[in-house]
């Protein structure tokens, strides 16, 4: 049995209405499934839409890929549906405890009241699941997801297995993009998740990535927006002058330009904005990037680096714009 570890901070939070099924599915092997499979002997993800949410959550909070914590969920107790030692009460012979099976030095120093009811409790999924990523993220991840998940359970073939699993998962979900939700979604008595759907952008983001992508490298350069350097609201500028879409030129009327996106809504091709730069307030922001997954951004960080992808799960993120043409 895997030897875990973990930390907590994140909310439950499944939406209130599931949106339609676009259809991916994945043959139904997974064990613990057998009662609650569709008439059509397949199933979707698997995956308890209460855990289901979560690992999103969790992994837009951290920056880590909900995949890659759902895979964890599932080797470690199947999702919350092991009857193994540990995974409901006790620990198991190593030690573990709960569905993402923590060792209990290791909850007490990374564990968290992620659902705010005035208790850590380890076999809770609601604070299990994002002490899972927090403990991935301050193991390397999603950078050094090896080292992190070797971290979280010193085997190789633990690691190997992890991460085959995420990639299923990640080619399930791949395959519901353009759906109208980025929140899991659910079909069946059984409450579970058919897919995760990655929020496909539209043509004009996708096309303002595709050319952010290709300044990968380029070096920051103030006030400028191209060919050869850029800073950081020139780039976005730039980005979606290429797609036909014109945004204004510096990063405080970009944010004012709207339209505003929820937290947790974003989608790739949003703009995602930070109080940060001289002269910055919570109503001009001095730093924007271009947001191309959940957590991540391609960016022009400041004076003396180049256009990298960063994380954007930061202090000082105040929010996130959605360009869109303008008559």
């Amino acid at each position: 049995m895997p030897l875990l570890i973990g930390a907590v901070v994140a909310v439950l939070m499944l939406a209130a209405v599931f949106v339609a099924v676009l259809g991916a599915v994945l043959p139904g092997s997974d064990s613990g499934e057998a009662a609650c499979q569709p008439p059509s002997g397949q199933t979707g993800l698997g995956i308890p839409a209460v855990y289901g949410a979560l690992y999103l959550k969790a992994g837009q909070r951290y920056g880590i890929g909900w995949h890659v914590l759902a895979a964890v969920g599932k080797i470690e107790s199947d999702h919350g549906r092991g009857t193994e030692p540990g995974i409901k009460s006790g620990t198991n012979q190593a030690g573990a405890a709960g569905p993402m099976q923590f060792l209990a030095g290791t909850w007490a120093a990374f564990g968290v009241d992620g659902d705010r009811d005035g208790d850590k409790d380890v076999y809770d999924p609601a604070d299990a699941v994002p002490g899972a990523a927090r403990y991935l993220k301050h193991e390397g991840a999603p950078d050094k997801i090896h080292q992190a998940l070797f971290r979280y359970n010193h085997s190789t073939t633990y690691v190997q297995s992890v991460l085959r699993q995420a990639r299923a998962y990640a080619k399930a979900g791949e395959t519901t993009r353009g759906a109208s939700s980025t929140a899991p979604q659910a079909s069946g008595a059984c409450g579970e998740v058919d897919a995760f759907p990655v929020q496909a952008p539209g043509q004009a983001a996708s096309k303002a990535i595709t050319f952010a992508r290709a300044q990968l490298g380029k070096p920051y350069g103030w006030g400028a927006e191209g060919p050869d350097s850029f800073d950081c609201s020139g780039l976005t500028f730039a980005a979606y002058r290429s797609a036909g879409i014109t945004i204004p030129r510096v990063s405080g009327d970009q944010w004012r330009h709207g339209p505003k996106v929820p937290r947790g809504r974003e989608r790739p091709g949003d703009l995602v904005f930070f109080n940060s730069g001289p002269g910055t307030t919570t109503t001009n922001p001095g730093h924007v990037g271009l947001v191309i997954a959940p957590g991540k951004m391609i960016a022009a960080p400041r004076t003396g680096t180049v256009i990298q992808i960063q994380s954007y799960n930061r202090s000082n993120l105040l929010g996130f714009t959605r360009p869109t043409p303008r008559r």
